[in-house]
């Protein structure tokens, strides 16, 4: 019996590639702020700027369940850096699923499952 593996496209894949450290490194940096001042209010301009790297995420996640439930940060409402570090903790684990569906042992090498 075989197993069939989902497939994505090497295009997300790479998107995935490039985009995972740089949100990591944006939920951490919101994490930390979170611990220190939860109740911090989170600039337009870094809302802005974390919404921009979520739009780039969404574009990899377009076709999986996930996206159904990640929203982006509203600009207007002013959210406090424990509702953003929420926020992007859902695109780090639906990333990590994304991986996890796509990426792996393929009998000899650990790779992309691309069409």
């Amino acid at each position: 019996m075989k197993h069939t593996r989902k497939h994505t496209t090497t295009q997300k894949a790479s998107t995935h590639d490039v985009m995972i450290p740089l949100l990591t490194a944006m939920f951490e940096e919101f994490k930390d702020l979170a611990k220190k001042k939860p109740d911090a209010a989170v600039s337009k301009s870094k809302i802005a700027i974390a919404n921009r790297l979520l739009n780039k995420v969404r574009e990899v996640l377009a076709d999986e369940e996930s996206i159904d439930f990640l929203d982006l940060l509203d600009e207007d409402d002013v959210p406090q850096a424990s509702d953003v570090t929420l926020v992007i903790s859902q695109y780090v684990a639906a990333m990590t699923a994304f991986r996890a569906n796509y990426f792996g042992w393929d009998g000899s090498d650990n790779r992309w499952f691309v069409e």
